[in-house]
């Protein structure tokens, strides 16, 4: 097979899902124009949302959705030894995501709320690089489709990818966006990693910093111009730790 006048081999892809919505795998599933062309490349061996093939010598591996039982421990386990390349997909394969919310809550307490006495297996919530080795993260609450394609056309033609760093509001600034904020929205733009194409703020909505930060984050600067516009402390607290993205340089 031949790209841009290369010649290339076809590696064998698997794409898998754990705890979560499979948002970032209808994001791939629904991206139907390019679909056929993207798939061209590579040599789908496993991926449930589009076909019943099931196959384990895949080569890529996309991972999507967080950790939250035995069970799928062993089961990335499994897929981690297989994989050459492990991407971790959208941000709660990423850092936890959305379902991390849970963990402001005691289990225990929490499963006998939703669901009784009935035994349900469940643990803590963890991202992928808690218990494997990952090689590449893939960020967004869902994934870009843009961007899994470019990442895909990079590995199949031996790239090392680069993802931006530079913050959102870069992306806004360059497609003469109005600031949300000055709209009277929080929007974590100045502190998250750009790459969605301002997907959020385009739409009128603030950011919710599911890429996870940027190159230079300042909660500091961030925290004083909402509170400048009126919101509280706690309000844009609850933002920054919605995605669980930036643990670790937020407190």
């Amino acid at each position: 097979m031949k790209y841009l006048g290369i010649t290339l081999e076809r590696p064998k892809i698997g794409i898998f899902d754990f705890t979560g919505c499979e948002g970032c795998q209808l994001q791939i599933a629904n991206n139907e124009a390019s679909l056929k062309d993207l798939f061209g490349l590579v040599e789908i061996v496993n991926f449930r949302e589009i076909s019943s093939e099931r196959r384990d010598d895949y080569e890529i591996a996309f991972v999507e959705g967080s950790i939250t039982t035995d069970s799928e421990t062993a089961r990335l386990k499994k897929i981690r030894k297989q994989a050459k390349i492990l991407v971790a997909m959208g941000a709660c394969a990423c850092s936890g995501g959305v379902n991390n919310l849970r963990s402001r809550f005691s289990l225990p307490e929490t499963i006998k709320e939703v669901y009784g006495e009935h035994h349900i297996d469940s643990g803590p919530v963890r991202k992928l690089k808690d218990i494997v080795p990952v090689d590449i993260e893939l960020p967004g609450c869902p994934v870009s489709k843009n961007e899994f394609e470019w990442l895909v056309r990079n590995l199949v033609l031996g790239i090392t990818p680069q993802f931006p760093t530079y913050p959102v509001c870069v992306e806004c600034k360059q497609r003469l966006n109005s600031c949300v904020v000055d709209m009277g929205m929080i929007c974590l733009g100045p502190i998250t990693r750009g790459g969605c194409n301002a997907v959020c703020p385009r739409n009128r909505f603030g950011c919710w910093g599911c890429r996870g930060p940027s190159d230079e984050v300042n909660f500091e600067s961030l925290m004083e111009i909402h509170i400048k516009r009126g919101f509280s402390e706690e309000q844009v607290v609850e933002r920054i730790n919605f995605f669980n993205t930036f643990s670790g340089i937020f407190k």
